[in-house]
């Protein structure tokens, strides 16, 4: 675990947080703008909230997950390589 999931780890235990299934969320059965992420067949956000992966995590899986899906393929891959680039500077100091 990274320094920042530990951090988070420590304020959600010390303030008592508990957490949501996110499948009984209403919200999580819409999407705005598309379906590229409802034809999956386990949805991003899904996956994300049960490994609990911290936002440059998500985010990253997010757009490796749509890039075929939507609009330009590349662009996609160039922000999970932005956020990837990101985890690597913060956990790993590279």
């Amino acid at each position: 675990m990274g320094k920042m999931d530990e951090a988070i780890k420590e304020t959600v235990k010390s303030n008592g947080f508990q957490k949501t299934d996110i499948k009984k969320l209403a919200a999580r059965n819409k999407q705005v703008g598309g379906q590229h992420y409802k034809d999956c067949k386990i949805q991003p956000i899904d996956y994300i909230m049960e490994n609990n992966l911290t936002f440059c995590e998500g985010n990253a899986l997010k757009y490796i997950t749509r890039h075929r899906r939507k609009g330009d393929g590349a662009k996609d891959i160039h922000k999970a390589i932005h956020y990837l680039e990101m985890i690597l500077e913060v956990e790993y100091g590279e």
